[in-house]
């Protein structure tokens, strides 16, 4: 393990002498480092804050779609060399699909560890995505793990792994674990209480615009002088996404948002499809079509379009 500068590795304004611990040198489970990626001081605070200090309590980032719960620990991760046993959950995923079984090899059956066993024994994050998805009492059979117990394996002749002391626990989803009033999330489950009292809750929402605009500045491929417009026309279609109370049930509202990851795919798409302007083809409103408005319903399209050409 070695120290790592904040600022230098993630490229935040913060004194030279505040340092994280990481790990030597990248490993196999090490996920790559994503050029460009634009760090939000506030999310990255709690994470390091979290790897220095949690250990024995998992981390359970909470917000809308596309807005970067997974993104963020995965580059905090691959700049601190950390390695990362990425699982999405399901309502069907079971434990042993997460702890190991027997399968058949060369010389018989023989036992596979699954990825949160090999987190356990080797060290690292264990990322459970949409864990809003996983059936609540395949979810409690992961308490013990979270506040950092033994993980003992019947199957494996009741093998014991004593979790590594770089053993980190790291869920994401859409909803804080308690069930879906707006009905954005289809198919997502009330967790246990005992579960979630074992987290650290971290709510991320969608970067500001001064951190949107950097994001597709990064990107090195939209004009300059069309990226303020592209996040002011997401920041509005998000103002039209109602989530809350009873205006849920307006005839008005649209069940579709425009998220940062489909900000970045419609801005890319733009610039892509340029060369159809000579064909009369607008551009911008055919790569909307295929970054979004394609899945929405025809008020939905109109309402959008009018925003995008305002």
């Amino acid at each position: 393990m070695k120290r790592y500068s904040v600022a230098k590795t993630f490229g935040i304004p913060v004194p030279e002498e505040i340092t994280v611990k990481g790990w030597d040198a990248p490993t196999p489970n090490t996920p790559p480092v994503e050029a460009g990626y634009v760090f939000r001081t506030e999310i990255l605070r709690d994470i390091l804050a979290w790897l220095t200090v949690g250990k024995g309590e998992g981390m359970f980032l909470t917000g809308p779609t596309g807005c970067g719960k997974s993104s963020c620990v995965v580059q905090v991760a691959a700049r601190l060399n950390i390695p990362v046993y990425r699982v999405t959950a399901h309502s069907r995923l079971e434990f042993p699909e997460l702890v190991g079984q027997f399968v058949m090899g060369k010389n018989g059956m023989t036992y596979c560890y699954g990825p949160l066993a090999r987190a356990m024994q080797s060290g690292g994050i264990f990322l459970l995505d949409e864990i809003d998805m996983l059936d609540p009492a395949t979810a409690v059979g992961l308490n013990g793990i979270v506040e950092g117990a033994p993980l003992t394996i019947p199957e494996n002749g009741g093998e014991v792994i004593y979790p590594h002391d770089e053993f980190r626990f790291v869920a994401t989803g859409n909803t804080a674990g308690n069930g879906d009033m707006t009905g954005n999330y289809s198919g997502t489950l009330k967790q246990n209480l005992a579960f979630l009292d074992r987290f650290w809750v971290l709510q991320v929402d969608y970067p500001d615009e001064k951190v949107e605009q950097e994001i597709l500045g990064k990107l090195g491929v939209v004009p300059e002088e069309l990226i303020p417009k592209f996040v002011k026309a997401a920041n509005e279609i998000r103002s039209m996404f109602v989530a809350h109370g009873d205006e849920a049930w307006s005839e008005s509202r649209i069940n579709i948002t425009m998220s940062t990851r489909v900000l970045i795919r419609w801005a890319t798409l733009t610039v892509f499809y340029g060369g159809l302007s000579r064909n009369g083809i607008q551009p911008l409103y055919y790569a909307l079509d295929r970054a979004l408005l394609f899945r929405a319903q025809p008020h939905e399209r109109s309402a959008v379009r009018e925003v995008v050409q305002r």
